[in-house]
């Protein structure tokens, strides 16, 4: 314990002298996360500034092994930094598919040489990641994909069609399911692939979502060339890897449920309506839905860091990713939907700057999509009631 309090003074000291004060506290819309990559973009050069020093210390990705860039620290020292990152308001450094879904299936399943050619650069932002899962008639039953992968002695040829590619357009590198043995299961005969975006054949194509963003892709292989040393895990046991990775991604959506940046709703409603004579949100039926809220939101970052400690230590249960994936959507819609009421009529502004181009509004249509990606929430609550529950199927 007197090791951990050291650690934290000596965490909190670091943070306050490295972290830019003029990115504290700032409530971050979709043009304020630094993605990286080869052609990155940082919302203030204080942004960039804050992810050379995280990355240079590891802390982009704090639990992964000091060899292949991470930061070397135990649960517990992860948590300390968590919370004091929190305690200053301090922004995410970099916002990255390949710390939260590809890092750990490489670490889990990648060649040592695999480790030490992609880690590294992930953990410092340098290759930017989409992942190329779902395909058309091939979404919730991920495992009828039909983008093919042909041998060819050294290398595969790839054909097919993917849909819901996140941010394929400005992606370097995908992770890539592909079916290697068409006659076998279909939950067999399935590799997962990595490969660079500007290899010829690729082509994307962004979807226009009621937000009025294009986050999402249309992404298309025509006889593109992928290299054999870029196969991950066991040729035709893919879905191993795939099964991994979506418990990665469930959870890191979930966590879009823990906000520690920005300002708290309560204090955001009393700056916007104002308050009582006693000093109180002049509005109880608005003032109980937050403190509802509030609650709730409590409880499930303790969830998290139960479940954290829990995988840590190889006692969580698989499904346990569902069960954060679907709350943590259900909490970060709520807290969307809250903000609207919060801000009235003002909330609904699409343009201008007074609305940072209509932030509030486009933000809260986003969350919609929570229910959707990283599989349904009715695939969600199928897995928990059979996996976690018990319950009979239908």
């Amino acid at each position: 314990m007197a090791d951990l309090e050291t650690f934290r003074a000596e965490t909190r000291a670091w943070l306050e002298a490295n972290c830019p004060p003029e990115i504290r506290g700032r409530v971050p819309g979709e043009e304020d996360y630094v993605w990286g990559g080869r052609n990155a973009v940082f919302p203030t050069p204080h942004h960039k500034v804050w992810l050379e020093r995280m990355a240079g210390r590891g802390w982009t990705a704090p639990e992964w092994p000091a060899q292949y860039g991470g930061g070397g620290l135990n649960r517990e020292e992860a948590k300390v930094l968590a919370s004091e990152l929190r305690r200053i308001k301090a922004p995410m450094a970099l916002a990255s598919f390949g710390i939260w879904m590809l890092g750990p299936a490489l670490l889990a399943f990648g060649t040592e040489e695999q480790k030490q050619r992609f880690l590294p650069p992930i953990v410092r932002g340098e290759i930017r990641w989409c992942q190329g899962y779902s395909e058309p008639g091939s979404g919730s039953d991920l495992a009828s994909i039909q983008t093919r992968a042909e041998d060819r002695d050294d290398h595969w040829i790839v054909n097919g069609q993917k849909v819901w590619t996140s941010y394929a357009d400005k992606a370097d590198w995908i992770f890539c399911l592909v079916r290697t043995d068409p006659d076998a299961p279909k939950h067999l005969g399935i590799s997962f692939v990595l490969f660079d975006m500007t290899t010829p054949g690729v082509s994307t194509r962004p979807i226009t979502l009621i937000s009025g963003k294009s986050p999402f892709c249309e992404t298309f292989f025509d006889n593109v060339r992928v290299e054999k040393e870029n196969l991950v895990g066991t040729l035709n046991r893919g879905w191993d890897v795939a099964k991994a990775l979506l418990a990665h991604e469930r959870t890191m959506i979930g966590a879009m449920g823990d906000v520690g940046v920005g300002r708290p709703l309560g204090q955001l409603a009393l700056d916007t309506l104002g308050a009582d004579e006693t000093g109180r949100l002049d509005n109880l039926g608005l003032r109980s839905r937050i403190s509802d809220y509030d609650i709730d939101a409590a409880a499930f970052r303790l969830a998290m860091e139960r479940t954290g400690d829990l995988h840590k230590v190889g006692q969580a249960h698989p499904a346990m990713a569902s069960m954060l994936k679907y709350y943590g959507s259900e909490l970060n819609k709520r807290r969307h939907e809250l903000a609207m009421a919060i801000g009235g009529s003002d909330a609904l502004e699409w343009e201008g700057e007074r609305s940072r181009q209509g932030q509030a509004a486009r933000d809260w249509l986003r969350t919609k999509a929570n229910s959707i990606e990283g599989g349904t929430s009715e695939v969600q609550l199928n897995i928990i009631a059979k996996h976690l529950l018990q319950l009979p199927g239908a």
